[in-house]
């Protein structure tokens, strides 16, 4: 019988570049789900498991998240694999949705990066419990000590260190155990023997020391292990387990372990952590909204009994059509049974329930509560909800971060048209966060996404997958549009050519709504006696929000509007529905051009690291860039310059920082916020956009 008491679901998430898909890679192999290990950038092209994608393989990076599961001992393990590079955060954002825990993954030299700020953000919006590992502690200028020192500065955690190093870089042999108090050696040839021994006389003394550490960090939080703490009272690993489970689960501390995977040590001894401290779905407090009643709150039930409710977080265009992936929360799903789509009241059978190992699929009967599965043929969007029909619960989706970037394209033959439709509405329905319009002026295609690195991949992707080859233009900001000042209105629409014309008066005032209230537009109702008739508020509404999308200045959405409506008049023979939209949509066109109306920019967050000498030339370049320096620091002969630039002027800025550094700088680079641009940039994002539509 399945015990869900020993079912752990998973995600491995990190800054770019530190190691993630090498340590699932190493999780497999120690699970026996695969018995060769292959490296990221291995030379044949083969590439490791969870990379599946020729893409991933060539780029030797991480793209779509990856799910497999595995065994530990008597443990089931659901595992994903997420992507470290910015562009693709949507990915981790949809995998932490689902996940009850997550082992974070930090280098051991470059400690905490602007991508790991990054993910603990995302992991504390979905209250995820985590493990950290550190690794790469191989590596020179490794510093174990220093990046727990940042996970509590920068990440606010409270780290408590369960594994220190026996020798440091290139003398790494293993890690003393604080918890058992004894060394663990990993042997053979991929370390898959393990060897307990005392732990070596001139580490003795250090182990005492960080097991005391320990102990201090629990006694605030557990009173048996204070008074003990106090009382001096030897305290045993069988009383330390369940405090520092019960306690990671609750989110107030973060187990530390260090290793490196590359060389295969210190991954079994991680396993053990996973299965000891992470919790099982049991643990975690689950909600769905009861459409049937106000949208209520329902706590769900990891009960396989219950009515069933699941959610799709992730869809992939498989050989076999469109594979699902599903979070079963409470119930479970058999394969042959009916499950209802609440978001459009759809019935669908489930023909077929697979486990995925990578790409590779393993068929399964049934699925239970607490399971992450996939199924085929069924017709959905990342976020729906599933239910046995005997309820209408809908689950809270995830957050998605809007597009920052903007590019046309086209097919280069007319005869690919419909493998390019095709290709855009697969991505489309695939990546939330990959957006397509037809420009209403010029006709064109436009693809927005997170980053360059995002559309390049897609139209890569659309020339591989469909055989098309793409015409490209040039990549565009999505900037935005607002006012920022109060402006009154007072506008009548009136119409008269034969028969019944057209009549609508609307009048109120437009006003900047404040950052904080975090919201784009706001409609406000203020009609009182009935001088607008209640049918017709509705549409200026409409027409409103219709403006808001075309723009005012260079044609891009207005945000950050509140539209107050408080008086009107109508006309009892010619007011209709489409007159007061007219009337709506013509006021705040009207008020925007006397509200200052201003164009905002998308702020990026750019981290940039390079060897020390490099440091004045990166600073300069950034400066010209119209970036503003927020924080600049040096670490084993590295600088690393933290920096706030505008999207527009960072095309090309990999290139540059390679040829300044001589091929030795890096950047990651996320969007921060939306900024004013200064009045001169203004002009010039006027008079090109005026240039562009003139032709």
């Amino acid at each position: 019988m399945f015990d869900i008491n020993k079912l752990r679901n998973i995600g491995i998430a990190a800054h770019i570049d530190s190691g993630k898909t090498t340590l699932s890679e190493r999780i497999l192999f120690f699970t026996g789900k695969i018995h060769q290990i292959i490296e990221v950038r291995d030379k044949s092209g083969a590439g490791p498991t969870m990379d599946s994608m020729d893409l991933e393989r060539e780029k030797g990076i991480t793209i779509q998240s990856a799910a497999t599961y595995a065994e530990w001992k008597d443990f089931n393990i659901n595992l994903i694999d997420t992507p470290g590079h910015i562009d693709f955060t949507v990915e981790v954002e949809r995998s932490l949705r689902v996940l009850d825990g997550t082992v974070l993954v930090l280098c051991g030299v470059a400690g905490v990066q602007s991508q790991t700020i990054t993910v603990e953000r995302q992991m504390r919006r979905y209250s995820v419990p985590k493990i950290t590992f550190i690794n790469k502690v191989d590596r020179s200028g490794a510093n174990p000590d220093k990046v727990v020192t940042q996970l509590r500065e920068k990440l606010s955690q409270r780290p408590v260190l369960i594994t220190m190093p026996i020798g440091m870089e290139e003398e790494f042999e293993g890690v003393i155990d604080l918890l058992k108090m004894k060394a663990i050696y990993y042997e053979g040839d991929n370390g898959e023997i393990i060897r307990e021994a005392d732990i070596p006389a001139g580490l003795l003394d250090e182990a005492k020391e960080r097991r005391m550490e320990i102990i201090e960090t629990l006694s605030d939080f557990d009173d048996v292990i204070a008074e003990k703490f106090l009382g001096e009272e030897e305290i045993t690993m069988e009383e330390l387990i369940p405090v520092i489970r019960k306690h990671t689960i609750a989110l107030h501390i973060t187990p530390v372990y260090i290793g490196t995977a590359k060389r295969n040590k210190g991954i079994q001894t991680l396993l053990d952590a996973v299965t000891m401290f992470l919790p099982c779905p049991l643990d975690k407090q689950n909600e769905t909204l009861d459409l049937n009643n106000n949208e209520a709150r329902v706590a769900l039930e990891t009960d396989p009994d219950k009515p069933l409710c699941a959610l799709a977080f992730k869809l992939e265009d498989g050989r076999y059509g469109q594979l699902t992936y599903m979070r079963v929360y409470q119930g479970k799903i058999t394969k042959g049974d009916f499950i209802y789509n609440s978001k459009n009241g759809k019935k669908t059978k489930v023909a077929r329930l697979v486990r995925m190992h990578a790409s590779e699929m393993h068929d399964i009967e049934e699925a239970v509560a607490g399971d992450i599965i996939a199924t085929f043929g069924i017709e959905c969007s990342s976020g729906d909800t599933f239910t046995d029909g005997t309820q209408n619960y809908s689950m809270s989706s995830m957050y998605v971060p809007n597009p920052v970037i903007e590019l046309s394209i086209s097919p280069k033959e007319k005869t690919k048209q419909a493998n390019f439709s095709k290709a855009l509405n697969r991505f489309q329905k695939e990546d939330p966060t990959f957006r397509v319009k037809i420009d209403p002026e010029s006709n064109e295609t436009i693809i927005s996404g997170m980053g360059e690195l995002h559309l390049e991949i897609y139209i890569e992707r659309i020339k591989r997958e469909y055989a098309t080859e793409i015409i490209v233009g040039r990549p565009k900001v999505a900037y935005r549009e607002t006012i920022t000042q109060k402006i009154e209105y007072n506008y009548t629409h009136k119409k008269q050519s034969g028969g019944s014309g057209q009549f609508a008066r609307v009048a109120g005032y437009i006003e900047p709504i404040p950052a904080e209230e975090n919201l784009e537009y706001q409609f406000v109702d203020k009609i009182v006696g009935g001088v607008i008739s209640r049918e017709y508020i509705p549409a200026v509404d409409k027409g409103f929000k219709e403006q808001m999308e075309e723009g005012f200045l260079i044609g891009q959405k207005i945000v950050n509007v509140r539209c107050v409506l408080n008086d009107g008049s109508i006309h009892t023979v010619d007011s209709s529905e489409m007159a007061f939209k007219i009337a709506g949509k013509q006021a705040l066109k009207e008020a925007m051009a006397k509200a200052k109306p201003t164009i905002l920019e998308p702020i990026m967050k750019l981290e940039t690291s390079a060897p020390e000498e490099f440091q004045g030339v990166v600073i300069g370049q950034i400066n010209q860039r119209r970036g503003i320096i927020v924080n600049t620091t040096s670490d084993s002969g590295y600088a690393v310059v933290e920096a706030e630039v505008p999207l527009s002027e960072m095309f090309g800025y990999s290139n540059d920082l390679r040829s300044m550094t001589q091929g030795k700088g890096e950047f990651t680079m996320e969007f921060l916020k939306y900024m004013q641009v200064p009045r001169s940039v203004q002009e010039n994002i006027i008079e090109e956009y005026k240039k562009l539509n003139q032709k």
